[in-house]
């Protein structure tokens, strides 16, 4: 059996205004952008750059109690992990662009490591693991 996990349902205020922020500012790619017309709503799935892995599928809210997740989706813990292939450039970058870290660089056993919050809040991992590490071999 061969199974994967393809989207990620992120809960969003907005279509554009997360488009704008994760294409324009985080450099992913814009996979899919479709209206679907029965339910009123679009299908915008974005991935990082190179990516072969899980997608974003995002979400806006469309009912007051899905207002309550917007940038709270994990309850306050880092809710998404975003492996990269030079933490340093990829930190620098983000930084200068405004991104805000709310736990700076730290050097752990398993890699390179900081803490940032995306548009609406929600937290994320910048990483770059050791070469040893499992997730490396995936």
């Amino acid at each position: 059996m061969k199974q994967n996990i393809v989207h990620i349902a992120l809960v969003v205020n907005d279509y554009d205004e997360a488009i704008d922020f994760y294409v324009n500012k985080l450099k992913f790619e814009l996979i899919d952008d479709t209206y679907q017309p029965e339910q009123d709503k679009r299908w915008v799935v974005v991935a990082p750059p190179n990516s072969h892995g899980v997608t974003l599928l995002l979400a806006k809210a469309s009912k007051p109690e899905q207002h309550d997740f917007i940038g709270n989706q994990a309850g306050g813990r880092v809710f998404l992990f975003l492996s990269t292939d030079d933490f340093w450039r990829d930190y620098e970058f983000m930084t200068s662009i405004g991104i805000h870290f709310i736990r700076e660089p730290k050097v752990q056993e398993y890699g390179t490591v900081a803490v940032f919050e995306d548009l609406y809040g929600n937290l994320w991992d910048l990483i770059q693991y050791v070469p040893e590490h499992p997730m490396v071999r995936r």
